[in-house]
C-alpha cells in the first residue's frame, strides 16, 4: 500500500469522522446523520497516533407554519430550531494495518443549547390538542457517539469504509420540544473514495451511506432508512491553506413506521446542501500539527423536515506527518 507523505497528511481519521452531529429529518424533523459530517480529504489515511478535535456546530431551521411533523407522539406545525453545540472527539489511527488498510477509532460526545419553537401542536395520541405558540430551551450533554473506519491508499487514490451508531445516553423526553437526544439507536455505515493530488493540489472527495433506525421506545416511532452523500472540492493554495466548496444530499428511502406514520401517507423527508470552505494547517510544537476548517451550508430541495442553513468549525490536534526531502511526491 503506498502512502502519501506529505504535510497534507496531518489529515487523520477523526477528522472527517468526528462524530454524528444532531440534524433535522424523520421523527421531530431528527435524523442520526448530520448531513455535511464528511467534507474534503474524508477518505485519505492520516497519520498514526491519538489526535483531539472539537466542532462547533450551529444550525438554524425552520419548518414553516405549514409542514406539520411528527414528534414526541404529537404532530407538531411551524418548527423554528436553533441549535449550538461542540462536539469532542477523541481518534486512534492505528500503526498496524487490517486487510491492508489503516485501522482508526473515534469517540464523541456533544454538549449542546437546544432552542425550539412551535406555531401549533394539532394532535396527540390521547387526543389533546394544543393550539398557539410554545418554545423550549435545553442545555446539557448529548448521545455517545463512536465510529470506526478503514482506509485504503493507492497513490492519487483513497479508498474508506465506516461504521457508525448512536448510543441513545443523551437527555430525552417525549413531551419536550428541545431534546439532546434522538431517543433510540441508531446504526449507519458506508463508503468513501478521495482524489488527492499533492503536487498539484487538486483534491475531491465523496462519502455515501445508509442509516438504520431503531425504534424509539418512548413514542413507539421508528424512522424508515436514510441514504446520504456528503462531498467536498478543494484546491489548494499553498502547503497550509486549501479552499473550495462543500454539500450534500439526504433521502429517507423506507417510511417511518409506527405512532402517526398511517396519518401522514409514506412519510419521507429529503434536503439537499452546498457551500464553502477554508482550511488552514499549522505546526504545534514538536511532533504535532494543528488543522482549522470553516464550512457552511445553505440548505434548499426541503420534503418532510425543516430547512435552513449551518455552520461547522473545526480544531484538531494531530501527529505530524512524516517529512521527506521532496515532500510532493508520492511514495511506492
Amino acid at each position: 500500500m503506498s502512502r502519501l507523505r506529505t504535510p497534507f497528511g496531518i489529515f487523520v481519521a477523526g477528522l472527517a469522522a468526528t462524530a454524528p452531529l444532531p440534524s433535522h429529518a424523520d421523527e421531530g424533523g431528527v435524523s442520526f446523520w448530520a448531513p455535511g459530517l464528511y467534507g474534503s480529504l474524508a477518505a485519505t489515511p492520516g497519520t498514526p497516533g491519538l489526535s483531539l478535535a472539537a466542532v462547533y456546530y450551529h444550525v438554524s431551521v425552520d419548518a414553516g407554519g405549514g409542514r406539520a411533523l411528527p414528534s414526541g407522539g404529537q404532530l407538531r406545525a411551524g418548527l423554528d430550531a436553533r441549535v449550538d453545540s461542540v462536539f469532542f472527539n477523541a481518534n486512534y489511527v492505528s500503526p498496524n494495518p487490517v486487510w491492508g488498510a489503516q485501522f482508526a477509532f473515534g469517540l464523541a460526545v456533544p454538549v449542546a443549547r437546544v432552542r425550539a419553537s412551535i406555531e401549533a401542536t394539532l394532535t396527540g395520541p390521547g387526543g389533546g390538542v394544543l393550539s398557539g405558540a410554545a418554545s423550549d430551551t435545553f442545555s446539557g450533554f448529548g448521545d455517545l457517539y463512536p465510529t470506526a473506519t478503514l482506509k485504503w491508499n493507492r497513490g492519487v487514490h483513497n479508498y474508506m469504509t465506516y461504521l457508525a451508531g448512536d448510543i441513545p445516553l443523551g437527555t430525552y423526553r417525549p413531551g419536550r420540544l428541545a431534546n439532546l437526544s434522538i431517543g433510540h439507536a441508531a446504526i449507519d455505515g458506508g463508503l468513501g473514495y478521495t482524489y488527492f493530488d499533492p503536487g498539484k493540489g487538486h483534491e475531491f472527495s465523496v462519502v455515501t451511506g445508509l442509516t438504520y433506525n431503531f425504534e424509539n421506545p418512548d413514542t413507539n416511532y421508528r424512522n424508515g432508512i436514510d441514504w446520504h452523500v456528503d462531498w467536498g472540492l478543494s484546491q489548494f493554495l499553498s502547503k497550509q491553506v486549501h479552499v473550495g466548496l462543500v454539500g450534500y444530499y439526504f433521502h429517507q428511502l423506507t417510511d417511518d413506521s409506527g405512532g402517526f406514520s398511517a396519518a401522514l401517507d409514506g412519510f419521507r423527508s429529503r434536503v439537499a446542501g452546498i457551500g464553502p470552505q477554508f482550511g488552514y494547517i499549522f505546526p504545534i510544537g514538536t511532533g504535532h500539527q494543528g488543522y482549522l476548517n470553516l464550512k457552511g451550508y445553505y440548505e434548499f430541495a426541503a420534503e418532510n423536515r425543516p430547512e435552513g442553513w449551518n455552520v461547522w468549525l473545526t480544531f484538531a490536534i494531530s501527529p505530524a506527518a512524516a517529512q521527506e526531502s521532496g515532500a510532493k511526491k508520492v511514495t511506492k
